[in-house]
């Protein structure tokens, strides 16, 4: 079973449009439009943000190709997004990645990494001389 890893990317990694950041963020998720059955909001927190949507972790039950609502609480902003990926399940909650339906690269209030910035594989010990 492959295991989705943040930090390695993965065969669509090449691809991204900005890099992604693992950082929780107090988001509300509201649904937009729709019935009244289908309408929710709820507070939620990012698993991965990056300057055109995240990833969060949603109890409510909603499509690919669906628009929400996410709101910043840090900062209050709001930003219609859709529905891009559905994930799997835990503790209730799926992850659920969402794209901004127009641009908001300050939307997260965080600097983003370079294009060419990579974790190291690993780091030479405290005192160990090369």
């Amino acid at each position: 079973m492959s295991v989705w890893d943040p930090t390695k990317g993965g065969a669509d990694s090449n691809r991204r449009r900005s890099q992604r950041v693992i950082v929780s963020v107090p988001v509300t998720i509201s649904s937009e439009g729709g019935s009244r059955d289908t309408t929710f909001q709820e507070e939620a927190q990012t698993l991965v943000v990056n300057a055109h949507g995240a990833m969060v972790a949603l109890a409510a039950k909603v499509a690919k190709g669906q628009t929400l609502r996410v709101k910043n609480r840090a900062t209050q902003e709001e930003q219609a997004c859709k529905v891009v990926y559905l994930g799997p399940v835990s503790g209730g909650k799926a992850q659920v990645g969402v794209d901004f339906t127009s641009d908001a690269p300050d939307f997260w209030r965080i600097a983003f990494p370079a294009e060419d910035w990579v974790v190291p594989d690993s780091l030479p010990a405290a005192g160990k001389k090369k």
